[in-house]
């Protein structure tokens, strides 16, 4: 059920920054990253034939902004904090993590600091960018309270399909989540989870198919998500009660919803790096943040 990543990460090319920080050294001008028959290869030379690619633009720009993040509002953002979501990611892969990183391009200790750059955007984005009550009056169209429900996540369609076929037979919800879900983290209790319209841990798509449904109902097609396909039964769809009474919540999913619109992102990042005075000083890198520059003057 978890999200894609939503920020420009730091995965792989960890090595290549660490290269970059230090090649204007004599010492780095001298010294050998390989030998050939023919001579070799040093650390300036391999540093101009780095700079000619647009990866190592990327990797600069994201070494940056986790940077500029992180001295912003590092203090914001605990150990813990970091630590909690690395391991919800751990329980729900199980066995299958390691892949999962591979997949992504990632290190242990790069996820979690694509992690961290997730949570250090969302406080940029809390402390640079504040809620109208325009934006709740139009949030209130779509809002949706909290609600209980049952899920069975599978891998294929074909599976989510034989379960569908098993509820219409009158099997058991609860057994058949133990049975079939690959959602480590709630098939042993039925696959029940709560959530509100504004929770950052569910596909949106698996959100918007659960809402559709009335207490007792079930999905009767495989919902496609992410990383797999479900089947969601309804356990509790309270009423929606009013604008007032619901404001705290309004807020918290209209910080959701611009935490996934790119554009709003880029412009916080934006900012986040004008405040920190951050300049590239090699004019052959010097267009790394340029989109970054393009969002500051976009509203």
């Amino acid at each position: 059920m978890k999200n894609k990543m939503r920020v420009p990460v730091l995965a792989a090319g960890m090595a290549l920054v660490l290269l970059l920080s230090g090649c204007h050294t004599k010492q780095a001008d001298s010294q050998t990253v390989a030998t050939y028959a023919g001579g070799k290869v040093t650390q300036q030379t391999f540093y101009k034939e780095l700079k000619q690619s647009p990866t190592t633009k990327t990797v600069l720009a994201n070494m940056l902004i986790y940077r500029a993040l992180d001295h912003a509002y590092g203090k914001s953002v605990s150990d813990k904090t970091v630590d909690t979501a690395y391991d919800s990611y751990k329980q729900q892969y199980g066995n299958n993590f390691s892949e999962f990183l591979s997949q992504n391009g990632f290190s242990r200790s790069s996820f979690k600091q694509s992690l961290r750059t997730n949570y250090l955007s969302e406080v940029a984005l809390n402390k640079l960018k504040k809620v109208s009550t325009a934006n709740l009056k139009d949030a209130w169209k779509t809002y949706q309270p909290k609600v209980t429900v049952q899920h069975i996540l599978t891998s294929d369609e074909t599976t989510a399909q034989q379960v569908i076929s098993d509820l219409a037979a009158g099997k058991d919800f609860t057994t058949l989540a133990k049975t079939y879900s690959i959602d480590t983290a709630t098939k042993d209790q039925g696959g029940k989870v709560s959530f509100e319209s504004a929770s950052k841990s569910l596909d949106s798509t698996f959100k918007t198919a659960a809402y559709k449904l009335k207490n007792g109902d079930y999905t009767k097609t495989p919902v496609k998500v992410t990383n797999g396909y479900e089947v969601i039964k309804m356990v509790d769809h309270p009423a929606k009660g009013t604008f007032a009474s619901n404001k705290k919540a309004l807020t918290a999913s209209v910080y959701a919803k611009w935490l996934r619109n790119s554009s709003v992102m880029q412009r916080v990042i934006s900012q986040v790096l004008k405040n920190e005075n951050v300049t590239i000083k090699d004019k052959d890198l010097a267009t790394a943040l340029d989109s970054y520059k393009t969002a500051a003057t976009t509203k």
